[in-house]
């Protein structure tokens, strides 16, 4: 199965881009690994937030393939243990999926289409994280659940 990380805008810190290299550079002993950037909306403090979220959500789902299974990121999303991460992740490699696209969006989050388009959602913590720094915690459970499937010690029970 090939996992895909979309996110919406680059990074502008350092510290970010590096944690996110060091958990890809792991991930490909596991698995194909691609992380795609669509581009964030420039100038929208004039915009009403629904049509910077509708022109995130049309780059967003331009980046899918029809057989894609799409996991969004979001607070209303169901929440995992690791291990219950790890038996998704499993689940989705046993029922033959191709692709699992997961993505991180904006600022303000998704658009009613791709909120219609996903497959899954999933929160990663009742707290609110910024659209940047939960690359870093994503691509590490990613990499934790990979390793619980494995066997691999690297989480602790």
């Amino acid at each position: 199965m090939r996992v895909k990380l979309i996110c919406v805008g680059k990074t502008n810190f350092d510290y970010i881009e590096k944690g996110c290299l060091i958990y890809q550079d792991r991930l490909k002993h596991f698995t194909s690994f691609e992380m795609l950037f669509v581009q964030d909306i420039r100038n929208t403090k004039k915009m009403p937030v629904n049509e910077v979220k509708r022109k995130e959500g049309i780059a967003i789902l331009k980046s899918l393939d029809k057989a894609d299974k799409l996991c969004l990121l979001d607070e209303k999303g169901s929440s995992y243990t690791s291990e219950g991460f790890a038996g998704f992740i499993e689940k989705q490699v046993n029922f033959g999926v191709k692709q699992l696209v997961f993505v991180i969006g904006g600022a303000f989050g998704f658009s009613e289409e791709v909120y219609q388009r996903a497959d899954f959602k999933l929160s990663l913590s009742k707290m609110t994280f910024s659209h940047q720094i939960i690359r870093v915690i994503f691509l590490e459970q990613l990499y934790r659940a990979f390793t619980i499937i494995k066997g691999i010690p690297y989480h602790n029970q």
